[in-house]
């Protein structure tokens, strides 16, 4: 299977792949044209390739009162300050895929700030961020804002996982040396 040198690191992937993983694969392949670097990498290990894939599925694409563009923009912030080469490219396609606007896809990478946000989107974005920079400093104050825009407690929990797990991810892409599919930087532009 050709890969596109998702690390620098020297962790071949299983092979033969198990059957499942092969079939994820094959899925990833058919749905997106192209096997995520990520998923390559974490591929020395199915144990651990599962572990990611079932965090990422469940926090991405399962039940949430955010939207899944919400969650990509939640992404791209945390993946902004972090200056994760990977994740900016593969989430702010996302981010330009899930808008329909490759604009928005930029001003996420660039700038959130300079994006036309609403004041939920705001908020949100401004919690994410701080989660980032100092979590520690995390105060009830700042839960409130969240609330005081329509965000549920649970909405709460949500941001701050998806914002956490993608600090894990931006440290292990920038750890091994993860580079993003070709393929990332020329979608939905």
């Amino acid at each position: 299977m050709a890969t596109d040198a998702p690390t620098a690191l020297d962790l071949p992937m299983v092979d033969p792949l198990p059957e499942a993983t092969q079939k994820y694969f094959d899925v990833c392949q058919e749905k997106l044209g192209m096997i995520p670097n990520v998923l390559q990498t974490y591929a020395f290990d199915i144990e651990k390739l599962n572990s990611f894939t079932a965090m990422y599925n469940d926090l991405m694409l399962g039940a949430s009162n955010l939207s899944k563009l919400e969650r990509e923009m939640i992404a791209v912030v945390v993946s902004s300050v972090n200056k994760c080469y990977y994740c900016l490219t593969a989430h702010g396609a996302a981010v330009r895929q899930l808008s329909g606007n490759p604009i928005l896809g930029e001003q996420m990478v660039m700038n959130w700030r300079v994006a036309d946000l609403d004041a939920r989107q705001t908020a949100m974005l401004e919690f994410s961020e701080n989660l980032t920079v100092a979590s520690a400093k995390t105060t009830e104050a700042d839960r409130q804002v969240l609330r005081d825009v329509g965000f549920t407690d649970r909405d709460i929990f949500d941001i701050a996982s998806v914002a956490a797990f993608f600090n894990m991810t931006n440290r292990v892409a920038s750890a091994t040396n993860m580079k993003p599919n070709e393929a990332y930087h020329a979608q939905f532009r």
